[in-house]
């Protein structure tokens, strides 16, 4: 009886599946990657990483990985040789936890997406505002860009009705206002914060409400009760190497020692 296979542990799942020539082609051309020879690729061409390093992320032996590199590698050949379509699916293949030591920074974060969108996104009604605020021991963290957790307050008639901390998981500046986006945010309040990140939460039409100091759970209190002490022409944009965490950038004032969200 043939051994079974080992699933292979991938980070995330591709973000395109589909690759095709601007030229015709017949439905029988389709080259088919599956998911765990992909991974091969992301991990020692994109990466940078020795197969024995891929072995490890994907929890199999140096040789396994060795055989799907190599059929990856042909695959991807004939596609970009020959013209052809390019789909990836299937395969022998686990999505990683988050629990692997030796798991990169993208798993990580795809992981701590995943998390979040599970416990947030799906509980999101139609008559729900979603308010984060940047959050540090309850208080309002007072630099975006650099902010570890956000306080998610749902709100519904003017009530909250539930509240979670949840981690960035390492992201910073304007890749936090997607993650905002993805969990269907309507509303940041934060201390200091840079332009490159308003821009980026106001192209995803998310509320900003910079300068705000204090306690975080006043402050939304404060918002839904309209008397919120903001300031909409928060600037935090001066960067140096020294930075100061005791410094407050949530003042009317410009940060000069930077890292605060640009």
């Amino acid at each position: 009886m043939p051994r079974p296979v080992k699933c292979r542990t991938i980070c995330e799942m591709p973000k395109t599946l589909e690759f095709a020539p601007l030229t015709a082609w017949e439905e029988d051309e389709l080259v088919i990657l599956t998911v765990d020879e992909f991974e091969t690729i992301c991990l020692i061409d994109n990466e940078g990483l020795s197969q024995e390093e891929c072995a490890g992320r994907m929890q199999v032996a140096r040789t396994t990985v060795q055989k799907i590199y190599d059929s990856a590698r042909k695959k991807l050949a004939n596609a970009l040789v020959n013209g052809l379509p390019l789909k990836i699916e299937g395969g022998e293949y686990r999505t990683c936890d988050g629990t692997n030591h030796l798991c990169s920074a993208r798993c990580h974060v795809a992981n701590c997406r995943s998390r979040i969108e599970h416990t947030l996104t799906k509980l999101k009604g139609e008559n729900t505002m979603r308010i984060a605020v940047t959050y540090e021991n309850g208080q309002v963290f007072q630099h975006f860009g650099h902010t570890q957790t956000f306080k998610i307050f749902d709100v519904e008639d003017g009530k909250i009705i539930s509240a979670d901390v949840v981690s960035t998981n390492g992201q910073g500046h304007g890749a936090l206002a997607d993650l905002l986006n993805e969990i269907q945010t309507d509303v940041i309040i934060c201390g200091g914060i840079g332009a490159g990140a308003k821009n980026a939460l106001e192209n995803v039409g998310i509320k900003m409400y910079g300068g705000v100091t204090g306690d975080a759970d006043e402050a939304v209190n404060a918002y839904l009760a309209g008397n919120l002490d903001y300031n909409p022409d928060v600037k935090c944009d001066h960067h140096s190497e020294e930075h100061h965490h005791d410094h407050d950038c949530g003042d009317n004032h410009e940060c000069k020692h930077g890292h605060c969200g640009e």
